[in-house]
């Protein structure tokens, strides 16, 4: 069987009344992520993993932040068009190793909905999604609040 692993990172500017779409679940807080389109770094930071191991490129060569049709997309969507590129390449995933960065709020009471959103949109079981949260201890652009980041590793195999 052949495996392949694919890292993925992405970051968003949060900005004050915006809505705040993190793992395709709405978290609620005073400020959300700018993007073009719903600004969701996790499921971004997904694609990312899942195109890259796969050697297909990243995010913004699939869907690129010039196409006025993905304006404002649910990224859910987005997650949904990685998949099947990676279907259409003979890929399933294995499993999905993600880390939230992000000093406030706290989503750890999120993360089942988060894993159980991923996997509905992946057609995977939740056991396969692995999501953790961690602050930057103050430190940085999300210890100030700033921005959220997000790494994932994803896990494929060759059907």
């Amino acid at each position: 069987m052949d495996f392949r692993i694919g890292f993925g990172y992405d970051v968003h500017q949060l900005q004050q009344g915006l809505p705040f779409w993190l793992g395709g679940v709405q978290i609620e807080h005073t400020k959300g992520s700018l993007g073009h389109s719903d600004g969701d770094a996790l499921i971004h930071a997904i694609c990312d993993a899942m195109l890259g191991a796969a050697n297909l490129g990243d995010i913004g060569v699939h869907f690129p932040d010039t196409d006025p049709s993905l304006k404002g997309i649910d990224s859910k969507i987005l997650l949904r068009k990685t998949m099947d590129i990676i279907a259409q390449k003979g890929y399933t995933i294995g499993n999905i190793d993600s880390t939230i960065c992000l000093q406030r709020p706290k989503v750890k009471d999120y993360i089942p909905q988060m894993q159980a959103q991923l996997a509905k949109v992946l057609d995977i079981d939740p056991q396969q999604i692995s999501i953790k949260a961690t602050t930057t201890e103050k430190l940085g652009f999300v210890g100030r609040e700033e921005g959220v980041s997000a790494y994932a590793l994803v896990l494929l195999r060759k059907n």
